[in-house]
Order: structure tokens, then sequence, then C-alpha cells
């Protein structure tokens, strides 16, 4: 790793020691992935996505491989937010590293008392999820209306006492439009992108790959649209942006940041290689200093269209 560029960055206030992060529902709550090395390493773990109380998911198969990335609908499994912060919490907090709470709810009123719980525990950031079916509107998803996009991250931002970010959904017709609704009702920063719709079919038995017979594509495949979205966000929006979204390698996390992002998430690319974020970390820093930057957040916005 280099040792002249400076890999700091500063995220909706929070400041990282460098600006790669794992991203919520890859990386568990960091127990496994502490065996392979020290998570202090990283500059933040997005952890598992939260709901008010314990989830046990959608029934298997759940996880389906596809050429250049995986299918899943694990369906948001989770001990729950305060099995979480009594015995998760603690550990990730031995590290030193920032620790983002990623929330889903089924209601706006749910993700302000986790807001409230969280806040009051001690996380540095919340990562509110409204990528999630909203049952009082009759099943949309927060995350494809402006509206109810604002009214989730007005909740949130009266109830929490750290920065809020608001996780966007790729499947909407215009992301910028979600974006500008919920940086104008106080979002601290936006992250992007959660994962695409997909489906696979097995063409010998007519079923759907996946038993709830859709689910959210990740992985490479995914990088040139994440790409695509964090440029446009961050010419629409002012707030800073986490990128996310097919991240396996370094230039891959330089094409986000010049995109616009502050900060990047390496997901999927965890399950085959659980050292990609470090290896991800120190390719940033080597080609910023081949490029002959003094920090990595130089980065940041730096593209230049034609």
């Amino acid at each position: 790793m280099s040792k002249t560029v400076d890999l700091s960055v500063e995220l909706a206030g929070v400041r990282l020691k460098n600006p790669v992060l794992v991203a919520s529902g890859t990386f568990g709550f960091g127990r496994e992935y502490g065996e392979f090395y020290d998570l202090s390493e990283l500059g933040g773990i997005c952890a598992k996505g939260l709901t008010p109380a314990r989830r046990e998911g959608n029934p298997p198969p759940r996880i389906a491989e596809t050429p250049m990335g995986i299918l899943n609908s694990v369906g948001l499994q989770n001990p729950g937010v305060d099995a979480f912060i009594a015995h998760e919490l603690p550990e990730l907090r031995k590290h030193d590293l920032a620790v983002v709470a990623n929330i889903s709810g089924n209601t706006p009123e749910e993700y302000g008392e986790m807001c409230e719980k969280l806040s009051e525990a001690g996380v540095d950031l919340i990562e509110v999820n409204i990528s999630c079916p909203n049952v009082k509107a009759g099943g949309l998803a927060y995350g494809t209306r402006p509206e109810m996009a604002a009214e989730v991250t007005q909740i949130a931002k009266h109830h929490a006492s750290v920065p809020v970010m608001v996780k966007l959904s790729p499947n909407v017709t215009d992301v910028t439009e979600i974006a500008r609704a919920v940086e104008g009702a106080g979002a601290d920063a936006v992250s992007l992108i959660n994962t695409l719709r997909g489906m696979r079919i097995d063409v010998n038995t007519h079923r759907p790959i996946l038993k709830m017979n859709t689910g959210g594509l990740s992985g490479p495949a995914v990088l040139p649209v994440a790409v695509r979205m964090v440029w446009e966000v961050a010419n629409a929006v002012k707030i800073p942006i986490l990128g996310m979204g097919g991240v396996a390698k370094a230039e891959d996390a330089a094409q986000l940041m010049l995109a616009g992002a502050t900060a990047v998430a390496v997901g999927t690319a965890c399950f085959a290689d659980p050292f990609t974020p470090i290896k991800v970390r120190d390719g940033l820093a080597a080609l910023a200093e081949t490029q002959g930057l003094e920090r990595v957040s130089d980065l940041t916005g730096a593209v230049q269209p034609w």
C-alpha cells in the first residue's frame, strides 16, 4: 500500500481512513471475514440489513449464479435490530472502522424506531434501504416513488442523531428524481446501486431457479449501470455518494469515484475472494500514486465527459 497517498475520505461527516467499505448483505456482521484479516483494514462495514424483529428470510433456493454475477432472494434474513445492538455491535466496535447499520421497514414508523435505537447504540451512520415493500401502500417499494422516499427520509432524520444515508434502487425510470427527493428531505448521503431485478428459468423443469421467481442481480455485470447511475446522481445532488455495484478490482472502484462517488463498497466479489476489499484499497492507492495524486479523494468527480 502506498505511503505517499492520503487514503482518508469523509462521507456525510464521518471520517473514513480509506474509501473502501463492504456492502450490506454480503459481509454479514463481519465475524466470518474477520477470520481472514483484521476488519480494521476496512474503511467501514455496511452491516447486514436489519428489521425491527428477527426474520428467517425466504425459502430456498434463494441464490443462483448468472454469467458475471449472482441472483439472490435471501429476503432480509437477520436477527433483528435489538439482537444486533446486543450481540454484534459490541464486537464491531472492537475494530477501527466505521459501522454503518442498514435498515429496512414495512412502515415509516418502523424506520423511525430503528433509527432511534441504533443512534443511541452508537453506530456511525444509518443506511436506510428504501427498496423494500411498503405494506401501507399496497406493496409498492418506497424507493420507486419520490414522495414516499422523501417521507421515509424525513422520519429517519427526525429520529436519528447520526448521519442518514439513503440506499437507492436502480429499478426506476429516473434515479435522479428519487435522489433529489431524499436530498430535499434531509438525507446526508445516498448509496447506490442496490441490485437490479432479474430472473433465471430452468429450461428442463420449466421452473424459475429461485423459489421466489425473481431476485436481485449483483456482481460484475451491473458495474456499467452503477457507474452511469452514480454519474447521473452526482450531477443532480450535492450530498456525497457511496458507490457500489460490481466492484471487483481497483479500476472498478476508481470508475465509481471518477463518476462522483466519495467512497465505494465491495459486495458480491467478497464471496469469491474475501480479500477483495483489501486489494481494492491497495490498488486505488497505487493508481492514485501512478497518476500523481496526493489524495485518493482527488478521483471523486474527476471524470471528463466528451
